[in-house]
C-alpha cells in the first residue's frame, strides 16, 4: 500500500492536515507495523504566526485508507 503523497484529512473537525511525504512514518522496527503518522509543522513566515508544530497522528486514529486520502479521527 502506497501511503506517500495521500492528503490526510481529520473527519473530527473536517480539517485539512497536510500530504504525507516519504518518511513521515513511525515504524516498529521488530514487528514492521505502522505506529504513527507525522506531519512536519509549518515553516518560515507561518510559523512565526503560531502556525501548527509537528503533528503525530497515531495509528489508531487513522479510520480509512482511501486511493487518494487517508481519514484520521484526531482531536489535538
Amino acid at each position: 500500500m502506497e501511503l506517500r503523497g495521500k492528503e490526510i484529512i481529520n473527519i473530527h473537525d473536517g480539517s485539512r492536515l497536510g500530504f504525507l511525504k516519504e518518511g513521515d512514518l513511525i515504524i516498529d522496527l521488530e514487528t514492521g507495523q505502522i505506529n504513527a503518522l507525522v506531519l512536519p509543522g509549518e515553516r518560515g513566515l507561518a510559523a512565526l504566526w503560531g502556525r501548527r508544530q509537528e503533528l503525530v497522528i497515531p495509528w489508531s486514529a487513522v479510520r480509512k485508507v482511501g486511493a487518494e486520502i487517508i481519514t484520521v479521527e484526531f482531536q489535538y
